[in-house]
């Protein structure tokens, strides 16, 4: 699902600028402010279309953070459906047999890394939203501001059109918006999504709960540098090893290490 809304997300990014480059074709023939004004909205268009670009980009990374675990349980079951036979497969699984001797540890540090990696994908993910949204709003606001030089008097048979002059403008309203699409940054942010006074104290109750466990955490690791899992952990390891030589071993090595 995630692979196909990245597909849809690249699609839409390349027919939008596709749009872009029509809108500004199509204006070529037209007269008066047609011409300009259609060319200027094009390259408004067609940043947004490049921005789309790169919220994919932002996406993908996303996505990479968020698969970055598993990856060795996946290699074991691709090899169990294409050689259920297979060598590797012991060696694989007795390599899972010492990783589970040390789980006592690992499977807490699996937790932090879980939650790391999922705030990580998170916020890479809210934080393009944010830039995305954003800058697609400064581009609509100098597209409303082009719109503008638009002269929509109603003419009366016999009477002229005024001629459009407004050249000029229409290049310094594009610089304008050029200027404020590099100039962005977070820190000023149009919208803002500020906390109720509820949720504000709830959060920083949370902070300061977090604030607390870590120092009694760096504390316990203080007043007991030795692990009192250690022993029972590589008592574990040896006993697996032990069982491993008794089934005896292969001569295929492990291709990865868990």
């Amino acid at each position: 699902m995630e692979t196909n809304l990245m597909l849809s997300l690249e699609t839409v990014a390349k027919e939008r600028k596709e749009v872009a480059q029509q809108l500004s074709v199509w204006g070529e023939d037209g007269e008066g402010y047609i011409p300009d004004l259609t060319d200027k909205l094009g390259v408004c268009l067609y940043e947004i279309g490049e921005l789309e670009d790169q919220y994919v980009g932002c996406y993908d990374q996303y996505r990479i953070t968020m698969n970055g675990k598993g990856k060795i349980n996946d290699k074991i079951a691709r090899l169990k459906y294409k050689e259920p036979n297979s060598p590797k497969i012991f060696v694989l699984e007795q390599e899972l047999v010492r990783a589970e001797a040390v789980s006592l540890v690992a499977e807490a540090q699996l937790s932090n890394t879980t939650r790391e990696k999922v705030k990580t994908a998170y916020t890479y993910q809210f934080n393009s939203i944010r830039e995305h949204c954003e800058k697609v709003a400064i581009i609509a606001g100098y597209g409303k501001h082009l719109i503008e030089l638009i002269d929509d008097t109603p003419i009366m048979p016999g009477e002229f059109e005024q001629p459009y002059d407004s050249h000029e403008a229409s290049r310094a309203i594009l610089r304008d918006c050029e200027d404020s699409l590099a100039n962005w940054v977070t820190a000023n942010t149009a919208v803002s999504s500020k906390l109720s006074t509820h949720l504000h104290t709830l959060s920083q109750h949370n902070d300061n709960s977090l604030c607390a466990r870590n120092e009694n955490h760096s504390r316990s690791c203080q007043e007991s540098p030795t692990n009192k899992n250690s022993y029972r952990i590589n008592r574990n390891a040896k006993e697996s090893d032990k069982k491993i030589g008794k089934e005896g071993t292969s001569d295929i090595k492990p291709e990865a290490t868990v």
